[in-house]
């Protein structure tokens, strides 16, 4: 998968034909000074959000639904680790450094800076056309013969073709659109349903979601899902040539 958001390009064929030399190769506008910003705060927060969520994890690796949930309650789910705190059982005789309270403070900080580069990249890419130009499938897509024929060759590792260095292909476009409009919202909401403020306040959200362990439990797993995501686009990043497109992402243009 190619990197995330790109402005509105031709498809520039004659440039991409036939260069003689290194000095010859022309770059044409890729990606706005917006979507490389959001996507850059967004990768860093990622991180963080990931190494802080894994430790408030650590406190406490067993996932229930409903709303409530403790040591004397069946889990759903557990992860085999041992726990940062002595009471809860996990099957290993030792625990690890409990580092639960900076790790609260700063994924709670982190995840609002998310949701707000998240919030201006949308609004960004609604008002500037963005989601409609680059990420909506064209009418020739529309069809599961398209989505089987791009997902065919993304199983065969097929290298992507020069043209996709200005575009995306189908299963990009479809993959970005969940991440941006499911999975991204669905994140934020359930742990916006963690919060005892947040519950307080708007009740009826937290109950949608089956009570605040279900909210706990979606919020993992939509995370795991994130990471999934993030390892798999790295990977085609990769193998459609890193430097390249990290560049695009960087400098805006692409060759």
């Amino acid at each position: 998968m190619g990197t995330l958001g790109s402005t509105d390009i031709s498809a520039g064929s004659d440039a991409l034909r036939g260069a003689p030399s290194n000095s010859a190769v022309k770059f044409q506008p890729r990606h706005s000074f917006l979507v490389r910003f959001t996507h850059w705060i967004s990768a860093l927060c990622f991180i963080a959000l990931l190494v802080t969520g894994g430790e408030i994890v650590l406190s406490h690796p067993r996932f229930y639904w409903g709303e409530t949930g403790n040591v004397n309650t069946m889990p759903l789910f557990k992860i085999p680790v041992p726990s940062s705190r002595r009471l809860v059982p996990t099957g290993y005789n030792y625990k690890l450094p409990d580092q639960n309270g900076w790790s609260r403070a700063l994924h709670f900080q982190t995840a609002w800076l998310v949701a707000l580069t998240g919030l201006l990249y949308g609004i960004y890419g609604i008002v500037s056309g963005h989601f409609r130009r680059e990420l909506v499938p064209g009418k020739g897509e529309r069809s599961l013969r398209a989505f089987f024929a791009s997902l065919k060759s993304h199983l065969k590792f097929a290298r992507p073709g020069p043209e996709e260095a200005h575009a995306y292909n189908l299963l990009q476009r479809l993959s970005y659109l969940f991440v941006i409009f499911v999975a991204f919202p669905l994140v934020i909401w359930s742990g916006l349903a963690l919060s005892p403020t947040w519950d307080a306040a708007f009740p009826a959200t937290v109950n949608l979601l089956g009570g605040r362990q279900s909210a706990r439990t979606i919020h993992f797993l939509v995370t795991v899902f994130l990471v999934l995501f993030v390892l798999v686009h790295v990977l085609m990043v990769w193998f459609a040539g890193f430097w390249i497109r990290t560049r695009a992402m960087i400098t805006g243009r692409a060759r």
